[in-house]
């Protein structure tokens, strides 16, 4: 048995009944994320990406990312890097011609990412159907592939990933061990795991606004903007029902990562995990 919010349930009832919560809400997923955080989770997913700063070539796999947060964010950093390290390297050329410095630029243009890579991977086929007309509609289509796949049991070969990240999406995951044992297998040797949650808040005072303000105000934006109260009263239960940042640190550990740490953001509502895959 299983906790599926406050309910207890089997483990197959909580895998439908979360699937059935993200089909319900992939459409309105963006708006109520920001409806219920006040826009603040746009800050914890930047804040995610500067943490793991990638290099051009990098080859990410963000799971339970379905609606492209995470991936249009990785893109746009790897570029501005291309973009930093072609202008360092044309300063250093003082002497080239026009000609020379607009081919390169060019050149570059074409190849922005520096051969990085994202793979989107999410269970949920609405998620990812939402996650793909924004990539359209937002112009990003280079380095970029969705998949349809379990955290659980990913379709993926051992040693493939520079970097993992699940970015509010692991509490949704029916087995944490398994998904974590899943990260591990598919990073390289080296490769860095990255998790972005809501977490316990550390101070009581907060703790207690926090409550009120999840349970009384998140579910009634949930029927106005989504029209859907269960969903959003399921996601705040879920949050409550998580592991605290100590237990959650000893679990990726025992998934075999080592150098485990997290970061309390805004005093642990939601905090960032990260490991090593040695």
């Amino acid at each position: 048995e299983m906790h599926f919010g406050f309910q207890t349930v089997t483990e197959e009832e909580r895998r439908e009944k979360i699937y059935q919560v993200f089909e319900n809400v992939a459409k309105k997923y963006d708006v109520m994320n920001d409806s219920m955080t006040l826009g603040i989770h746009r800050v914890w997913k930047d804040m995610l990406m500067h943490k793991m700063n990638p290099c051009p070539g990098t080859l990410l796999l963000d799971v339970a990312g379905g609606t492209g947060d995470i991936a249009f964010r990785f893109i746009n950093y790897v570029r501005s890097v291309r973009q930093r390290q072609l202008q360092r390297k044309l300063k250093h050329h003082q002497n080239l011609s026009w000609q020379e410095i607009f081919e390169s630029y060019q050149k570059d243009k074409f190849n922005s990412l520096g051969d990085s890579q994202v793979v989107v991977c999410d269970i949920n086929r609405e998620m990812l159907k939402v996650g793909k007309q924004k990539a359209q509609h937002l112009g990003y289509s280079e380095g970029l592939s969705w998949v349809l796949g379990n955290a659980e049991e990913l379709p993926f070969d051992d040693d493939k990933f520079d970097v993992y990240t699940i970015a509010f999406g692991i509490r949704n995951v029916t087995r944490i061990d398994l998904a974590l044992q899943e990260a591990y297998r598919v990073l390289k040797p080296g490769g860095r795991f990255l998790c972005l949650e809501f977490s316990h808040v550390s101070n009581p005072l907060l703790s207690r606004f926090y409550d009120l303000y999840s349970f009384q105000v998140i579910p009634v934006l949930g029927e106005v903007i989504a029209g859907d109260w269960k969903s959003y009263q399921y996601l705040v239960e879920s949050i409550r029902q998580f592991p605290p940042q100590e237990e959650l640190k000893a679990m990726i550990e025992d998934a075999g990562f080592f150098k485990v740490d997290y970061e309390n953001l805004n005093f642990g509502i939601v905090a960032i995990h990260s490991g090593f895959k040695l």
